[in-house]
């Protein structure tokens, strides 16, 4: 899958890359004002024996880059993974209405740490970074009904932990704790910033 945000490159010669295919990431990424290219990354997400769920959420977003980085030496990659941490089990992508209604059943009245890991690569340059994004998110005591009634309405299969904060998903959290407020959607802008100022992408460039 090849995608363009935007024609051409712009404000980097060495051009800048998502190596992610989620629209969520794509979205926000926009909001920074760079053109970007969007390609998969083909990486296997499955954790490793006894990984716990930060550990995969970094090694996944640095995997993601580098696989990319490896077919454009040149350019400036962007990984991303998040992994939901509840009580050190990680919680994925739930794929299935009753996988999520368990994801759900388990996570009421619970707090779930949400693990958002952004990596940088740039294979030219020797490049390679990455931050962790924590983001702790309180759930209601949900009832069997609310948690049918939410999954209907949104239908967050491909979200990690069952829901959309962005949306409907909001009415299910009790309270959010985060420095990096994008995180939980799927990635940490003000991380990601960082890392590409550190690249070598100007950000504010006129």
């Amino acid at each position: 899958m090849n995608q363009s945000s935007s024609a051409g490159f712009g404000r980097t010669d060495r051009g800048l890359i998502l190596a992610s295919t989620s629209r969520y990431r794509r979205e926000l990424l926009e909001r920074l004002r760079l053109p970007f290219q969007v390609l998969a990354p083909g990486v296997d997400e499955a954790p490793l024996p006894g990984e716990a769920p930060a550990a995969l959420a970094r090694r996944l977003a640095l995997a993601k880059a580098q696989a990319v980085a490896r077919l454009h030496p040149q350019a400036v990659v962007i990984g991303s993974d998040q992994v939901a941490d509840l009580d050190g089990h990680s919680l994925g992508k739930p794929g299935t209405h009753d996988k999520a209604v368990a994801q759900l059943r388990r996570m009421r009245g619970h707090s779930v740490v949400f693990q958002t890991a952004v990596a940088v690569v740039c294979q030219a340059q020797g490049f390679a970074d990455e931050r962790l994004a924590e983001v702790r998110v309180r759930f209601r005591d949900l009832s069997d009904a609310e948690i049918e009634n939410y999954l209907r309405a949104e239908q967050p299969y491909d979200c990690a932990g069952s829901a959309k904060s962005e949306g409907l998903g909001i009415a299910l959290l009790q309270a959010i704790d985060s420095d990096d407020p994008t995180a939980l959607i799927g990635l940490p802008l003000i991380r990601t910033c960082e890392l590409l100022r550190a690249a070598g992408i100007e950000l504010l460039a006129a």
